[in-house]
């Protein structure tokens, strides 16, 4: 009988151990959320998913330390190619901005410690 408890044992400890490593393998697998908080927006909401997206990519490829200049450069980017151009982005952990924007265009957000500000400006053409 005691063999047969032992063997039991075994057994379960074999399949805890299995139920164990599919989670973490489980868990691995899952996207990382992104944790966004926004501060104020004037813009469409599928244009702030964009916005929040590109951003998380940006971070996640930064080894270490960040880099916001690239960042600010690359949502820049990314929405003047997407929704055209006089699109203006400041990246940092500290600052304070007063800017005037177009109807639709205004996101101010946060992704952990990092504070984005990404608004679109008018242009007018040059009469000639």
């Amino acid at each position: 009988m005691e063999g047969a408890e032992l063997e039991l044992e075994r057994r379960s400890k074999f399949l805890s151990g299995l139920i164990e490593k599919k989670k973490a393998k489980e868990h691995q697998e899952q996207p990382s959320k992104i944790s966004v908080r926004v501060r104020a927006a004037d813009m469409p909401i599928v244009l702030q998913d964009r916005a929040f997206r590109c951003a998380r990519d940006q971070l996640d490829s930064m080894p270490g330390k960040l880099d916001s200049k690239r960042l600010a450069l690359a949502l820049k980017k990314e929405f003047d190619a997407a929704y055209g151009p006089a699109w203006h982005c400041i990246v940092g952990t500290s600052f304070g901005s007063y800017v005037t924007h177009s109807t639709g265009g205004f996101l101010y957000f946060s992704i952990d410690k990092v504070y984005i500000l990404l608004f679109r400006t008018v242009v007018e053409p040059l009469d000639r």
